[in-house]
């Protein structure tokens, strides 16, 4: 988890980068996936230490559903993107990314533990 938690801190970095640039800098609410990348990759980092590798991807799990909890009000209006009435589409677009991505990451994240959860049920020896 720690390779994928760095990764997908790196594309919601990049993502907000080039939303912001694409909003010709007019909105620093465009940055807001960066912010939760680069949150991401600290959490990332602090995960390649083994002793804070489980606390660091409980915290990268918590950003990740308050970012896709945040972005969920944009992406419900991904109707109005389609139907060309919405009044911002490019954060409609980039909320939609971030929610995407970050479910994804949940998803992976859950399923990790759950794994690691069963190895340790099938051998309580080894920790």
């Amino acid at each position: 988890m720690t390779a994928i938690t760095l990764i997908v801190g790196a594309i919601l970095t990049l993502a907000g980068v080039v939303g912001y640039v694409a909003s010709d800098s007019a909105s620093f609410t465009a940055l807001i996936p960066s912010v939760v990348g680069v949150l991401l990759l600290i959490c990332g980092l602090v995960a390649r230490k083994e002793n804070l590798r489980r606390h660091a991807i409980h915290a990268a799990l918590a950003v990740a559903l308050l970012g896709a909890l945040g972005s969920l009000m944009n992406v419900l209006r991904i109707g109005e993107l389609f139907a060309g009435t919405a009044e911002r589409p490019a954060a409609v677009i980039l909320s939609t990314v971030m929610f995407v991505v970050l479910v994804v990451y949940l998803v992976l994240g859950i399923r990790s533990f759950i794994m690691a959860r069963r190895a340790r049920a099938e051998h309580p020896d080894v920790s």
